[in-house]
């Protein structure tokens, strides 16, 4: 993401926000169909993820909607709930990621499969590639 928006660079990390949690959501669905025999706690772990992942961009998408209609007049407060907004989802990216190391490590069914693992290290890499930008924005403030 480039940093040159200024003015509407809130709506712009709102947008990769609820772009990356939406291709996390995404990339649970894709590990458990790559790897049908997935050990029945990873299946139940990516689910939940794909949940919260998925409420985390739902939240995204309503910051979005009040700033659009706010006509892109970011007051104090709003601009400092998106700021806790990212923190947030970087954290959440930040579990994410150790979840799937985890699975790295101690799926079988997994390491078993090697389009699964050189699947799972993209995922990984797009997840840390959010991580860094919404770090950068943060950084700012």
């Amino acid at each position: 993401m480039q940093f040159y928006y200024q003015d509407k660079m809130p709506l712009r990390i709102l947008d990769e926000g609820e772009f990356w949690k939406h291709q996390e959501a995404e990339h649970t669905e894709v590990i458990r169909a790559l790897t049908p025999n997935l050990e029945p706690q990873f299946v139940d772990a990516l689910a939940s993820w794909e949940q919260a992942l998925s409420r985390t961009q739902a939240v995204f998408v309503s910051y979005i909607e009040n700033v659009i209609r706010s006509g892109n007049q970011i007051s104090p407060e709003m601009n400092a709930q998106v700021q806790q907004l990212v923190a947030y989802a970087l954290e959440q990216s930040q579990q994410f990621v150790e979840l799937l190391n985890q699975l790295g490590t101690q799926s079988q069914a997994l390491k078993s499969n090697p389009t699964a693992i050189t699947v799972l290290n993209h995922i990984r890499r797009e997840s840390e590639y959010f991580m860094g930008i919404a770090s950068a924005y943060l950084n700012q403030y």
